[in-house]
């Protein structure tokens, strides 16, 4: 799964605060994510937070389109 920092990943189960959306803050064989609904930081293991998503948003960088 193509994950790259600064994309924002739709989980299938809600956090407790109710959003189910995350920030990638750093990836590798763990991702950081921050909720964003309540900026609750986590470290989850790879393959456990890549079971989760339902779909990943990636917000449009000005430097991709080049």
């Amino acid at each position: 799964m193509d994950i790259k920092v600064n994309d924002i990943l739709v989980m299938k189960k809600p956090h407790p605060c109710g959003s189910k959306e995350w920030l990638v803050l750093r990836i590798g064989a763990d991702f950081k994510l921050r909720c964003l609904g309540c900026s609750h930081e986590v470290m989850q293991p790879r393959f456990k937070a890549e079971k989760n998503i339902r779909s990943v948003k990636r917000l449009l960088d000005e430097n991709s389109s080049k």
